[in-house]
């Protein structure tokens, strides 16, 4: 039988046309990088109303009417930017809780120095952040206001709500480590193990550049591998050009942190596990979850790397709400804010939910007046897919 022949014009004219497409393909990236490329992250317009020494608060108000009564606090964490929740026009946290009529601020941590290396939990928590809730309940004229925690942020405000009750009307958690006792995750395994005495005693402020580096060993075939590779199979594409180099700002712009910040979170969180256990102490007062009396929210990733369901998934069966809410989204750390999917989900559930409990609040100028009635409601714990179908969870916080 006589074999077939190797098809050689066939191949060398599949070359030829991979060799042409090639050429057009780089030759449109080559324009599109050479072009007017928008690329500013954080275009929201807002005011500082609050500066002290690095840290300032940022207050965006909606276009149109306020329609909440209370205000809305976000406090990020001390590792990167707030401007991840305003990344761009569309794809903004930001964005969307100013269009459902929220009257929001946001705490900026600034870019530490050398002189803020001593600064521990306490000057955070019970400084910073009590000085800044202090001021908008003041601005304001009233007695409690909505707190939202992201990251580092919410274990802040996890304490903070714990320390100061009568100041939160409402608290809200996301992607928020609060049990360490796991090890889901290999910078639970890492922080377990490492001698952070003698690399804050050396170092003082943890750099940027070491936490970066840190963050991308943790999945470098992904991080520093894989989505390269993704930049230049879609180079010649303006839209994901300009959404990489957003991105890229974003992760490049990394403050310092605070090595007595680090040497706690290290030893009471990861290594000793206090915060749930109700052991952390903090300004000389014990943290007890038991005093989390507020409505809670807590949401985090199902496939969140860095924070995983098992961190978060502790936090509403140990506080004292009788009303809460575990969800799980089908998502990673950092797709939960700039996910157009998640979009459509993650702030739109956050509007409603502080809607649904956006009672009259009694006026600072008062006394101790007596509160209006929390709704008595225990929420099961749910999923939220991108898709936007709820699953309801026979216990609360399973992913």
């Amino acid at each position: 039988m006589k074999q077939p022949g190797i098809p050689v014009d066939l191949i060398m004219s599949k070359i030829a046309e991979n060799g042409q497409n090639a050429r057009l393909k780089a030759r449109r990236a080559s324009e599109i990088l050479l072009s007017d490329l928008e690329t500013d992250i954080a275009r929201t317009p807002y005011e500082v109303v609050y500066q002290e020494d690095r840290v300032k608060l940022k207050h965006y108000r909606p276009e149109g009417r306020i329609s909440y009564k209370t205000p809305l606090l976000v406090v990020y964490a001390l590792i990167n930017r707030e401007t991840m929740l305003d990344l761009q026009p569309g794809r903004s946290v930001v964005e969307r809780f100013l269009k459902n009529g929220i009257d929001l601020y946001m705490i900026d941590w600034g870019y530490p120095t050398r002189k803020d290396r001593f600064l521990d939990f306490d000057d955070h928590i019970n400084g910073y952040i009590d000085n800044i809730v202090e001021f908008i309940r003041k601005r304001n004229n009233v007695e409690k206001i909505n707190l939202m925690g992201i990251c580092m942020g919410g274990t802040f405000s996890v304490i903070y709500s714990s320390l100061h009750p009568q100041k939160i009307k409402n608290l809200v958690t996301t992607v928020t480590p609060t049990n360490f006792d796991t090890d889901k995750g290999l910078l639970n395994v890492w922080m377990k193990q490492i001698d952070v005495d003698s690399l804050v005693d050396h170092h003082g402020n943890l750099s940027a550049e070491f936490m970066n580096l840190g963050f991308l060993m943790l999945n470098p075939a992904r991080l520093m591998i894989d989505k390269y590779v993704g930049f230049m199979d879609n180079m010649d594409n303006k839209s994901f050009v300009e959404n990489f180099i957003r991105m890229e700002k974003w992760i490049f712009d990394s403050p310092d942190l605070p090595g007595e910040v680090f040497r706690q979170f290290i030893k009471d969180c990861y290594q000793e596990n206090k915060l749930i256990q109700n052991r952390l102490e903090i300004g000389g007062k014990r943290v007890d979850l038991k005093n989390l009396t507020m409505p809670v929210l807590n949401i985090y990733g199902k496939f969140d790397h860095l924070v995983p369901p098992e961190a978060c998934n502790q936090l509403c069966r140990n506080v004292g709400s009788t009303d809460t809410e575990d969800i799980c989204l089908k998502t990673g750390h950092i797709g939960i804010y700039v996910s157009s999917k998640c979009q459509e989900l993650f702030a739109p559930k956050i509007a409603s939910w502080l809607k649904e409990r956006d009672l009259d609040e009694p006026r600072v100028n008062s006394h101790q007046l007596p509160h209006p009635k929390e709704a008595k409601v225990k929420a099961k714990g749910s999923i939220i897919t991108p898709k936007g179908i709820l699953f309801n969870q026979k216990g609360a916080g399973h992913a």
